[in-house]
């Protein structure tokens, strides 16, 4: 009975038009990120033996302390705009042109920030290089205004192809810095190259594939300030989102110091390889979800809890053989150098249950205009985060640190709701998620 029920349900899906626009859309997705999932893996594994723990550390260490002044450059706009083009195609020129350069004042605000942080710092000339050399990235991240538009017109295939160029060409270079025995600076060298071809990409597609005029993208205040009214929330989520993602690193650095560091960031680069997923998935359906909302609310409450059902489910399935396995996974990737980050990953795998259901729970939230909300749920995740690490990195080492990022992300996605009586419906989603009986029972 079942397996006829899903027959019939996906005869209707594949003969569904709409369906089919976002299926494939994801497909493109999909296919980019699985792309950069076996290329980047295989070259970051490389990469890393190559540089070894210690200065494979103090390469992490300095994009996890650019990336606490990077997320200023986003200013929390990037679902904010996708909504808003959406809503208003007749407005897109106003819209991206608007956005480009609020994103641009806020490039140059994040390495104002990171200028002034370094010189209260006693760090050497050469970490203070690597800082700024990975931090001028930023100003080239300032043309992802192009993806947004792209994904509001669900025509993500243009986004994957300028991804795809980039990362080739990333990988290749660094091949040849590892086969040419290349100092450390070489590839912080290459992030920001990274971030200049794939901006060269981005304009590339645009101005072929639109009939947009460039001289009519224009800064309009009143825009302007619309969708900072709308994005303050999301910006300090962000903020706070990026201090319980990157403080983890920059605390083992200070405790433990760079090698530590090397060890954990190995772990975790195999741990959230797989966080591409509800990335995807969210990007290319959270269209559809808003406009499941304008239809009716019953259907907008179920496609919300399929995608809950899918994220937590798709989780699991990954991190049940990698807790099992990950002490044989890292040897035979990273070889005996890195013979910590083998617990590591055996804990932070499961961090990836409550990421992926925290996607799918912050689209709705921005749907919904509850962006205060995504707010205080990452501010209470990353103040425990911060002081779990205190507190567990001293006791447990590298492995305190993965426990911290773990509870952090479940008070975060899932507790949180506990105590706002606004989202009782959705904990009741989201546990209703983690029992298989419930999906079941919806395909009978």
């Amino acid at each position: 009975m079942l397996i006829k029920s899903l027959k019939a349900k996906s005869g209707e899906l594949l003969n569904h038009q709409g369906f089919m626009k976002y299926f494939s859309n994801t497909s493109w997705l999909f296919g980019e990120k699985v792309l950069r999932l076996s290329i980047g893996v295989f070259v970051g594994i490389w990469v890393a033996r190559y540089l070894g723990p210690q200065k494979f550390g103090m390469l992490n260490y300095a994009q996890s302390f650019v990336g606490l002044f990077a997320v200023t450059a986003g200013l929390g706009l990037d679902g904010i705009v996708v909504r808003e083009l959406i809503k208003n195609e007749d407005r897109a020129e106003e819209l991206l042109g608007t956005t480009f350069y609020l994103k641009l004042i806020g490039a140059i605000a994040s390495i104002v920030l990171l200028v002034i942080a370094v010189a209260f710092m006693s760090n050497d000339n050469y970490t203070n290089t690597l800082f700024f050399v990975i931090a001028s990235a930023t100003l080239f991240q300032t043309f992802n205004v192009i993806d947004f538009y792209f994904q509001s017109k669900v025509l993500s295939r243009y986004v994957v192809y300028a991804n795809t160029i980039s990362l080739l060409i990333s990988s290749v270079i660094k091949i040849i810095l590892i086969i040419n025995k290349a100092s450390l600076l070489s590839f912080a060298w290459v992030i920001l190259s990274d971030s200049i071809v794939l901006a060269l990409g981005f304009i590339y597609f645009f101005l072929k594939k639109t009939q947009f005029k460039t001289q009519n993208f224009r800064f309009r205040k009143e825009t302007a300030l619309s969708l900072l009214k709308d994005s303050w929330p999301l910006f300090l989520s962000g903020i706070v989102i990026s201090i319980y993602m990157k403080i983890d690193q920059v605390i083992i650095n200070q405790l433990l110091g760079p090698e530590e560091v090397g060890q954990y960031a190995a772990a975790i680069r195999l741990s959230e390889a797989w966080y591409f997923i509800p990335m995807v998935i969210a990007s290319s359906l959270f269209p559809a979800i808003i406009s499941a909302k304008k239809q009716s609310e019953e259907l907008y409450n179920s496609r919300l809890q399929k995608l809950y059902d899918l994220m937590v489910w798709m989780s699991i399935i990954i991190a049940l053989p990698m807790t099992f396995l990950s002490n044989w996974i890292v040897e035979i990737l990273y070889g005996g150098q890195y013979d910590e980050a083998g617990s590591v990953l055996m804990i932070h795998i499961w961090t990836g249950v409550f990421v992926f259901l925290g996607v799918a729970f912050s689209g709705y939230l921005t749907a919904e205009n509850k962006t205060k909300k995504a707010f205080y749920r990452t501010l209470l995740g990353a103040v425990l985060n911060v002081i779990l690490n205190y507190v567990l990195i001293p006791i447990y080492g590298i492995c305190g640190s993965a426990i911290a990022t773990l509870i952090g992300q479940f008070f975060a996605n899932y507790v949180y709701d506990i105590f706002d009586k606004d989202l009782y419906q959705q904990l009741k989603m989201k546990t209703k998620s983690f029992f298989p009986i419930h999906i079941l029972k919806m395909y009978k």
